[in-house]
């Protein structure tokens, strides 16, 4: 007979505590003991309690493989009737044997209503490291049961494939919303709803009566970047300087040739040229840009209010002044067909001609970033991302444990967009000028031109000629978080890793990354992702892109977009009127015309403030609060990982405060580790 002491910590989230039996029995190289009751007087398991409980086995074991914990619910009087499962939430167990080291098994887990959980000691083992059948069997059982548990669905041809569940009410409660963060989230719904309500905005279909009504919006929940933006969106510097800062910083490309489509001439631009240089001139130096949004050429177009709405497709030419002058615009047209109906708008034009068009520009970066910068990439990838690590990859899987914390709450809020954002009669189908099918036309052809190297942030860079311009601050703090994770995720593989071959024969890590390319990219070679790893490098870079687009990437397209659009005229959702083929006709009136209507106007600053503003709950990125790895060598780079973060933000902190309108969008600090809102 051999006594353990058995130490049990209870999270202490709201109802991480449990009124049912817990039961315990160890596995070890000799068999398997009875299961084993932690009993005390009084009630166990509340919240945020560690407890102490002393068990004796009737046989030895041998040495400790698995820990096996079941949950039951307490032996009742039948007068007493059904009781409702309850949940626990698990966070640990620490095993003491009668002689040796503790042993720490992580969990991390809610345990919902009765059943068997089993838990491997802390160490993280890659599959090859395994070599007892026990354990090796319970690896394949782990992954039979979450592939059995959660099952990939197609929820539009065309699009990353996504977790198999209706609505939030079906998740279980591991990849469910805190009952704290839920109740908050729709607290803020009820509570913005509420406000336009009462100012009478809400439902009103008709047009806005003046840009000074238009305040009365912009007066919802207001920042210093939205009133920011409320002082300058007229201005072409600011115009310009929010392809490099704004929302969508990802379109911008150094361009070394004019498209044959966009006729711009040295005679429209010399009055933003100067004398002494042309347009060659300056794109063999490298000063000129483009902003190409031929994406959406003929995209389908929705009815608002009965109305038939309407897009265009634009392309805008920038120029970098010598030095380290302000970007400016030189040229927009709005169509891909140059011609007497699609004239190129230039900043000597008459005021408002030149402002409708830059108005245009901004409702392309809309539709584009929307669907494509913020849904398809920094929602649906990293969804892709959640369901291959939890159906290819057992928890004691380093890659696991290192990837788990970037992927809090991503099925929770995907599974609620397709509830309430893009679901028919929803936001998206409502009140944007493309709509569902718009939106669902622009993913499908953004995921045939999508590649490997748009998802790695220093290919994607260069890629776009970007490197050099100044003043891009989302490149310039991108690039410190990348290398940051990128440090961070070499010093975790090089510590489980040790050759290009143990990357090799790690199967489940290649059934992991051929899911990802089959689901995520729908198996499309063209897109260069990798089906499968083959050296330390590849593995390196293939970690790290996916945590850089799990948490910063995201972060940077989602928390800018309340800022950008509160001031609706400067992010308009739709476009009431046809693009102008002629110049001299825009007048105030036009303008307003053109723009959204007061409820649709309503209904996208109420989603967009939602999904800037995380309602509670919070990790930011290099946060983990569980401690899935347990050895000394992962916890050092871990601490290493956080100082280095820590640095970051005291050098964006430094360089904001001599701006007139600080970058904040990838202090690290404010960038949370999952794409959780």
């Amino acid at each position: 007979m051999a006594k353990f002491r058995v130490r049990v910590s209870t999270g202490e989230a709201c109802g991480a505590g449990t009124w049912d039996k817990v039961s315990v029995s160890i596995v070890g190289t000799k068999g398997e003991s009875p299961l084993l009751p932690l009993d005390h007087l009084g009630k166990e398991f509340t919240a945020g309690a560690e407890e102490d409980f002393e068990v004796t086995l009737p046989q030895d074991v041998g040495q400790v493989l698995l820990l096996r914990v079941r949950k039951a619910p307490p032996d009742l009087p039948p007068r007493l009737g059904l009781r409702a499962p309850d949940a626990w939430f698990c966070r640990w167990f620490q095993l003491v044997p009668p002689r040796g080291t503790p042993l720490h098994f992580p969990c991390y887990q809610w345990l919902e209503g009765a059943g068997d959980l089993v838990l491997r000691e802390g160490a993280a083992k890659v599959s090859w490291a395994d070599h007892h059948p026990t354990l090796l069997q319970q690896r394949q059982e782990e992954l039979q049961a979450k592939q059995e548990k959660y099952k990939w669905k197609t929820y539009i041809q065309g699009w990353p494939h996504c977790l198999d569940q209706v609505t939030v009410k079906d998740l279980d409660l591991n990849i469910k919303y805190s009952a704290v963060k839920n109740a908050k989230f729709h607290l803020k719904v009820r509570s913005a709803f509420i406000e336009l309500k009462l100012k009478g905005l809400l439902d009103r279909k008709g047009l806005w009566r003046s840009l000074r009504e238009m305040r009365r919006m912009f007066n919802f929940h207001r920042t210093p970047a939205s009133d920011y933006v409320f002082k300058h969106w007229q201005e072409d510097a600011f115009f310009a300087s929010q392809f490099l800062n704004g929302l969508n910083p990802v379109m911008i490309h150094r361009c070394r040739s004019l498209p044959k489509n966009f006729p711009v001439t040295d005679a429209m631009v010399a009055p933003v040229l100067g004398p002494g240089t042309s347009l060659q001139a300056e794109l063999e130096r490298g000063s000129l840009f483009l902003v190409d949004h031929g994406i959406l050429s003929d995209i389908h177009t929705n009815i608002i209010n009965g109305r038939p709405q309407f897009s265009a497709a634009p392309m805008t030419l920038l120029y970098q002044r010598p030095g380290r002058g302000p970007l400016l615009p030189l040229a927009i047209q709005l169509s891909q067909t140059p011609g007497p109906n699609s004239p190129i708008f230039l900043p000597s034009d008459d005021k408002w001609d030149w402002l409708l068009a830059k108005t245009w520009v901004r409702n392309a970066e809309f539709s584009v970033h929307e669907a494509l910068t913020h849904l398809l990439h920094a929602h649906l990838l990293p969804e892709v991302f959640t369901l291959a690590t939890l159906r290819q990859l057992p928890h004691c899987h380093p890659l696991f444990k290192l990837l788990i914390p970037h992927m809090r709450y991503t099925l929770h809020i995907n599974t609620l967009a397709r509830e309430l954002l893009i679901a028919p009669g929803q936001v998206v189908d409502r009140s944007t000028g493309i709509g569902i099918e718009g939106f669902s036309e622009l993913i499908k052809r953004n995921m045939k031109q999508l590649n490997y190297s748009n998802l790695c942030f220093p290919e994607d860079i260069q890629a776009r000629g970007v490197e050099d311009i100044p003043g891009y601050y989302f490149r310039d703090d991108g690039m410190k978080i990348w290398e940051a994770v990128e440090r961070f995720v070499s010093e975790m593989v090089s510590i489980y890793y040790p050759s290009n071959v143990s990357v090799q024969n790690d199967q489940e890590l290649q059934a992991w990354v051929k899911e990802i390319f089959s689901n995520g990219f729908l198996g499309q070679e063209s897109s260069g992702m990798p089906s499968s790893l083959d050296t330390q490098k590849a593995l390196v870079q293939f970690v790290t892109m996916v945590i850089f687009t799990c948490s910063a990437k995201h972060t940077a397209v989602s928390l800018s977009q309340f800022d950008s659009c509160v001031w609706m005229p400067n992010l308009p959702p739709t476009m009431q009127l046809p693009p102008p083929t002629t110049k001299g006709q825009a007048r105030p009136e036009g303008f307003i015309a053109t723009l959204p209507p007061v409820n649709a106007t309503c209904d996208v600053i109420i989603a967009l403030w939602l999904l800037s503003k995380e309602p509670g709950d919070r990790r930011p990125l290099g946060t983990y609060p569980d401690e899935h790895f347990t050895e000394e060598a992962p916890k050092q780079s871990i601490a290493s990982f956080q100082n280095h973060l820590a640095q970051i933000s005291r050098d964006i902190e430094e360089r904001n405060q001599i701006l007139a309108l600080p970058y904040t969008y990838l202090d690290p600090p404010l960038i949370e580790n999952s794409v959780s809102i």
